[in-house]
């Protein structure tokens, strides 16, 4: 049996695996050793067992993952959270629909130092969303901009997708939070104006909140300052070369750390933080021996040469190879979790981008931005689940048919930026 058929073997295991259930890791862990030790020998696969695991979690790199991780737990519990929303709110009082657009700007602000959509999602929907039904809002609208909201921090650097992907691909993890940027803030800027759009159309889904004095507005700009001392220290670092991303994600959640302490977080607090992201960076661990360990695997089987050679036999154009893939992403993206998609396919897909010729960090940001479309796409939406559990009492349909309008202000998103890649590419060093 040749190696390339054991490798489309492999693959069709691993998606048979995953419709049975098994944990994403340990299913790239199986087919990657399993499919290794076809093509090479047992001996080999039981090496990589030993050495894959050290390899990755002795990256230097990959030590930003939980540091990302931290800022965020850290935010969220030392009430950074709750002030940015009220600052949001007031800022916005007065607008129609504007808890709902303070709601999206909140999770954008918060997303600045989260990196992650679920814990940006969970938090705001804890803060916000008792404040918009207090309002009056409709539950669907409510719940609906919150979804789309949480997706920002899949994208707004610091982002653990976009340093994922820079680190699977060997790009540079600086470059990919530059591209990001302005991705990131048009999706903050469009959500907000979707919001605007939909209280034309239907007038009677909020009402107005409260007006606020300008005097007012300027005050509370306060609660947005620690979100942005951070974030500017890190992205300025970075785009400057005072530190690495690595150091730089170091830098923020020490940060992040000091104004926890100064907020009065005690040692209860700090150690229910350290626990939640010990717990949500093993998961990322587990995830990332398994992508490498299904990498070699791929590597080995030359699968990926092998679409390669059909695409160039096909004689498809690198557009339309580019669009093919992204719809793979729109759909497995309805199914499977963010990063789990991403360490996946990534390892499959990306020497066929090399081999096109095509910029591997306009590449990553659509990618990243299709796979965010699937946190908030029916069956398997990760943000609406996440908000599920946050709010039992809304139905699911009903969440799903508030995140309508954000998903197709998504595709239009996606569509100016495949047409015109420059939007990417604006800040880089």
């Amino acid at each position: 049996m040749g190696s390339e058929t054991i490798g489309a073997i492999g693959l069709g295991m691993l998606l048979v695996l995953m419709v049975l259930r098994v944990p994403v890791a340990l299913t790239m862990l199986i087919v990657g050793v399993v499919g290794f030790a076809q093509v090479i020998s047992w001996e080999a696969a039981i090496a990589q067992v030993k050495t894959v695991p050290v390899e990755v979690l002795s990256n230097y790199s990959f030590s930003a993952v939980p540091m990302f991780i931290l800022m965020g737990v850290l935010a969220a519990h030392s009430g950074m959270a709750g002030k940015l929303f009220h600052s949001t709110r007031v800022i916005c009082g007065g607008w129609k629909g504007g808890l709902a657009i303070a709601a999206v700007g909140s999770c954008g602000i918060f997303s600045a130092i989260s990196g992650s959509s679920l814990a940006t999602a969970s938090t705001m929907t804890r803060v916000a969303l008792p404040e918009m039904e207090r309002y009056g809002y409709h539950r669907g609208l409510a719940t609906g901009a919150l979804a789309a909201g949480g997706t920002l921090g899949i994208m707004i650097p610091p982002s653990i997708a976009l340093l994922i992907y820079a680190i699977l691909t060997e790009q540079s993890v600086g470059d990919m939070f530059m591209a990001g940027l302005v991705p990131g803030l048009m999706g903050l800027v469009m959500y907000a104006l979707t919001v605007s759009v939909v209280m034309r159309l239907r007038p009677s889904l909020a009402v107005a909140g409260e007006p606020t004095p300008w005097k007012e507005k300027l005050l509370s700009m306060g609660g947005l300052v620690p979100f942005f001392a951070v974030f500017l220290v890190m992205i300025l670092g970075i785009y400057f070369g005072a530190f690495t991303p690595t150091e730089g994600a170091s830098v923020g959640a020490f940060a992040t750390l000091l104004y926890a302490l100064a907020k009065g977080m005690r040692r209860r607090g700090l150690w229910q933080s350290v626990q939640e992201t010990l717990a949500l960076s093993a998961v990322v661990f587990f995830m990332l021996v398994g992508a490498e360990t299904l990498g070699y695997f791929i590597s080995v089987s030359r699968i990926s040469f092998s679409i390669s050679d059909f695409l160039y036999g096909a004689d498809l154009t690198p557009m339309l190879v580019v669009l093919c893939i992204l719809l793979l992403y729109f759909v497995l993206g309805m199914f499977m979790d963010s990063i789990a998609m991403l360490v996946i396919t990534v390892p499959v897909v990306y020497p066929i981008i090399q081999s096109l010729g095509i910029d591997p960090v306009w590449f990553g940001i659509i990618t990243v931005l299709t796979v965010e479309l699937g946190l908030i796409t029916p069956p398997v939406g990760m943000n609406v689940f996440v908000i599920k559990a946050m709010a039992p009492h809304v139905g699911l349909g009903e969440i799903f048919r508030g995140v309508a309008p954000f998903i197709v202000s998504d595709f239009i998103r996606l569509a100016v930026l495949v047409a015109f890649p420059v939007l990417t590419t604006l800040f880089l060093i």
